[in-house]
C-alpha cells in the first residue's frame, strides 16, 4: 500500500492544491495529514474545507489547538518579543477569519492516529508542541517511537523533512540495588537487563505551507508499507501568489518574506526541545 503523509499546511491553499495534484499523480492509495491546517497563511478556511471534503485522516496540530483553546502557552512559545508580536497578530487574524464549522472541525481532531504498525502525530507522541529534531538524543528519540508501540512514527512540526532510522536498537539497563541486613554491611548488587527492538523509523513530513528547509517548495512524504521505502517529495508551486495574499490580508509581511526563502530557523526557540507547560 502506498500512502502519502503531509503536515503543516498553515493556510497555504496554493501549496496544498499543488501537493494534492502531485499525490494524485503518484497513485497514492491513502493520505494522512499531521495537522497545523491554519496559522501564518491567508486561506485557513479554504484549507480546512479541502481537508474536510476529501475526508483525509488528520491529527490536531499545535496551531489548531491554539485556535480552539486560545493562546495560553507558557513564555517558551517565542524566541523574542518581536516574534511574539508577529505570532499573536497571526493568531488574532486567524481566530477572527475562521468559520465556526471549521473551528469545530479542528476541535474534534485526534492527537494520534494509527494504521497497522504506523503512528501519526503532529509534534511528538507526548505533546503537539514538542519538536523531534533530527539531531535529538538517540535514546530519547527511540523512546518516543516505542511509546507508540509502532514501528514507524510520522511527525511534522519542525517544517524540515527527514528520515531517521534505528537499526536493531539495543538497550542495556543497569540498576544498582543495596541490601542491608541487621548486623551486616550493606551489599550492593547490580542487575543488568538488555532488550532489543526491531527496526524503527521516525519520518518527518516537512511542511506543505511554510517550509523551512531552505527552499520555498512544499514537501511531503510517500511511504510504501510493503517495502518500507520512504520518498521525500518536494513540489514547486506559485508561492508568490501566496506571498501576495499574505500582504493583502494584512498579515505580518515577514511571513511572505520567510515563505519566499524557505528560511529554516525563523522563529525557532533557543531550546526547541522544550515542551510548553500549560
Amino acid at each position: 500500500m502506498k500512502i502519502a503523509v503531509m503536515s503543516c499546511i498553515h493556510g497555504n491553499y496554493e501549496a496544498l492544491n499543488e501537493v494534492l495534484c502531485d499525490i494524485d499523480a503518484q497513485q497514492v492509495e491513502q493520505i494522512f495529514c499531521l495537522g497545523d491546517l491554519v496559522g501564518y497563511g491567508p486561506h485557513p478556511n479554504a484549507v480546512v474545507e479541502m481537508i474536510r471534503s476529501l475526508d483525509i485522516p488528520t491529527v490536531q496540530g499545535c496551531w489548531d489547538e491554539d485556535i480552539v483553546d486560545g493562546l495560553n502557552a507558557c513564555e517558551c512559545s517565542y524566541p523574542s518579543l518581536i516574534a511574539e508580536r508577529r505570532g499573536k497578530a497571526a493568531h488574532v487574524w486567524t481566530d477572527q477569519a475562521l468559520h465556526p464549522e471549521n473551528r469545530e472541525f479542528l476541535a474534534q481532531l485526534p492527537l494520534t492516529l494509527r494504521h497497522d504498525n504506523l503512528c501519526f502525530v503532529h509534534g511528538s507522541p507526548h505533546n503537539q508542541h514538542e519538536y523531534l529534531m533530527p539531531e535529538m538524543d538517540a535514546f530519547a528519540a527511540m523512546e518516543r517511537v516505542m511509546a507508540t508501540e509502532a514501528d514507524v512514527l510520522f511527525c511534522g512540526h519542525t517544517h524540515i523533512p527527514y528520515v531517521r532510522q534505528f537499526d536493531q536498537g539495543q538497550f542495556t539497563v543497569k540498576v544498582n540495588s543495596v541490601t542491608v541486613k541487621s548486623n551486616q554491611k550493606a551489599k550492593q548488587k547490580t542487575i543488568t537487563q538488555e532488550f532489543t527492538t526491531s527496526l524503527k523509523k521516525i519520518v518527518n513530513a516537512g511542511s506543505v505551507g511554510e517550509p523551512r528547509h531552505g527552499r520555498p517548495n512544499a514537501t511531503y512524504v510517500i511511504y510504501e508499507t510493503e517495502t518500507q521505502n520512504v520518498t521525500l517529495r518536494e513540489v514547486e508551486y506559485d508561492y508568490q501568489k501566496t506571498c501576495a495574499a499574505i500582504i493583502e490580508k494584512g498579515l505580518p509581511e515577514i511571513f511572505a518574506w520567510r515563505l519566499a526563502r524557505g528560511w529554516e530557523y525563523a522563529e525557532r526557540a533557543d531550546d526547541p526541545s522544550h515542551i510548553c507547560e500549560r
